[in-house]
C-alpha cells in the first residue's frame, strides 16, 4: 500500500522526530511511504483567523502536492481534520471542490488509518513507563478519531496506561486560541497541568504536538518531571 506522509507545520519545525517514527511504524506494517516536497501548511491557522482567502491559496497548493497519493497520512488529528474540512472550504468553488472531495477521502491520521484502514491495533512496540493519554480536541471533537489511540497504546508491551482525569477537557491551546485569550489558556493548561499530576504519569501522550507542547511547557513552568510524547514516540519504541 502506498502512503504519502503528511508532516504538518509543528512536526517539521519543532518535532521532527515524529515524522520519522510515522514512516517507520507505517513501513513496519507494510507501507511503502513517499513524501511530496510541495507540501505546505495545511491552512488551518489563517482559516480559524478568518483569512479565508490566504488560507484557500496554502490548500490549494496541498490538494496539488498530493494529487496523485493513495493516501495521505499525518500525525496531527488537528491538521488532518483541517483536510477533512476542505470540501466544505471549496463547496461553492466548481474548480477545486472535486480536488478538496479526494484529498479529503483518502487522508487520514496515522492511528486512524493504522487501526480503521489497516486493521492493525498492534505495531509490536515496547515501552517501560507509567503513561498518560492527552485526547485532543481536534482529533476527537472534529475528526471524530476516540478509540483507535487507546487500542494501540493499550497493546504496547510493558507500557503502564492510567487514564487522565477530566480528559475530555482542552488543554486551553486551541491554535490561535492560546495568543487571543492567554489569560483563560493560562488557566485551562493549569487544570491539565494538574489533572495530569495526578495520574502519577512519567509520560503524557497526544496525537497533537500543540497540546503537547502547551502542556509540557506548562509542566515545565511548574517544575513538574513528567516528559511529553508524542503517540508515534511510544509506538515506535522497542
Amino acid at each position: 500500500m502506498r502512503v504519502s506522509l503528511f508532516i504538518t507545520c509543528l512536526c517539521d519545525m519543532f518535532s521532527t522526530d515524529v515524522g520519522k517514527n510515522t514512516v517507520e511504524i507505517l513501513e513496519r506494517v507494510g507501507c511503502v511511504v513517499d513524501f511530496p516536497e510541495e507540501q505546505t501548511c495545511c491552512g488551518q491557522p489563517a482559516y480559524n483567523s478568518g483569512y479565508s482567502t490566504d488560507a484557500k491559496e496554502s490548500m490549494k497548493q496541498m490538494m496539488k502536492a498530493f494529487q496523485f497519493s493513495d493516501y495521505v497520512v499525518g500525525p496531527s488529528g488537528s491538521c488532518v481534520g483541517m483536510l477533512k474540512e476542505y470540501p466544505k472550504v471549496f463547496e461553492n468553488d466548481l474548480v477545486w471542490r472535486e480536488e478538496a472531495k479526494r484529498l479529503s477521502d483518502k487522508s487520514y491520521e496515522i492511528t486512524q488509518f493504522l487501526v480503521d484502514v489497516l486493521g492493525v491495533v498492534d505495531v509490536g512496540s515496547t515501552f517501560k513507563g507509567r503513561v498518560t493519554y492527552h485526547p485532543s480536541c481536534h482529533m476527537t471533537r472534529i475528526l471524530g478519531v476516540k478509540d483507535a489511540p487507546m487500542k494501540l497504546l493499550k497493546n504496547v508491551k510493558g507500557v503502564d496506561l492510567v487514564e487522565l482525569p477530566v480528559k475530555e477537557d482542552c488543554c486551553g491551546f486551541g491554535g490561535t486560541f492560546a495568543v487571543k485569550n492567554s489569560v483563560i489558556s493560562g488557566e485551562m493548561v493549569k487544570e491539565k497541568s494538574a489533572h495530569v499530576s495526578e495520574t502519577g504519569a512519567e509520560y503524557v501522550v497526544s496525537g497533537d504536538m500543540g497540546c503537547l507542547l502547551n502542556i509540557g511547557g506548562r509542566m515545565t513552568r511548574e517544575g513538574k518531571n513528567v516528559k511529553v510524547a508524542h503517540i508515534t514516540e511510544i509506538l515506535n519504541h522497542h
